[in-house]
């Protein structure tokens, strides 16, 4: 007898993601850096809630674009925002579609923010998010399970401005006592502006020394 064998194919759903784009970021102190908090692979979704932490004495916000409804974004308009504060060191967002707006899937911005970077240091953009599906009629909302990623910020290390002028004289000299070295001993002399230049930055590197 003819065997009948079935398979069953089984489509993996994507995982949803709430995550801090880019994950790392760099500045300088008076700089400002811009960071993205979004959502990936979603779907039915009606309602958010972020709440992001960062250190308010390294970082302050200048600037944030909520861009919920917004074709880059999530959620369909009408959208009722019920909360976009910012505090020391914290920003709330919390929104929902209201009808007859149908419900988002896929990948969309749910805010851009941009800080400057006040003092030195480093710390963690720490993002914790609720996501909320599109609820039956007379029923409501349940959460979506999801995955968060946190950022990071780290301020880019600037050179001490005291080395530099010690390390191109050190430079400078040695650089000077090999020409010498070598004019020696191939027998030859140096160019007499090239002589003239050395010997000044030798003064010049005497008189600093002393």
């Amino acid at each position: 007898m003819p065997f009948l064998i079935q398979v069953a194919v089984v489509q993996a759903t994507p995982e949803t993601v709430v995550k801090v784009e880019p994950y790392s970021s760099h500045a300088n102190v008076g700089e400002t850096f811009t960071i993205n908090i979004i959502v990936v692979d979603v779907q039915n979704l009606y309602g958010v809630e972020v709440n992001l932490y960062w250190n308010f004495s390294i970082l302050k916000p200048v600037n944030i674009d909520v861009r919920l409804g917004e074709i880059d974004g999530v959620l369909y308009n009408p959208v009722y925002v019920v909360q976009n504060s910012t505090q020391d060191g914290k920003y709330v967002l919390a929104a929902t579609s209201m009808a007859p707006a149908p419900s988002f899937n896929g990948t969309g911005n749910i805010a851009r923010i941009t800080f400057v970077v006040t003092s030195p240091g480093n710390c963690k953009l720490d993002l914790e998010t609720e996501l909320w599906d599109r609820p039956p009629p007379n029923q409501g909302s349940m959460p979506i399970e999801h995955t968060t990623i946190d950022g990071f910020f780290d301020v880019i290390p600037e050179f001490p401005n005291i080395l530099i002028l010690p390390l191109f004289i050190i430079l400078t000299i040695f650089a000077v006592v090999f020409c010498k070295k070598i004019s020696r001993k191939r027998g030859l002399r140096l160019f007499p502006a090239f002589q003239t230049k050395f010997i000044s930055i030798e003064k010049t590197f005497t008189r600093y020394a002393g």
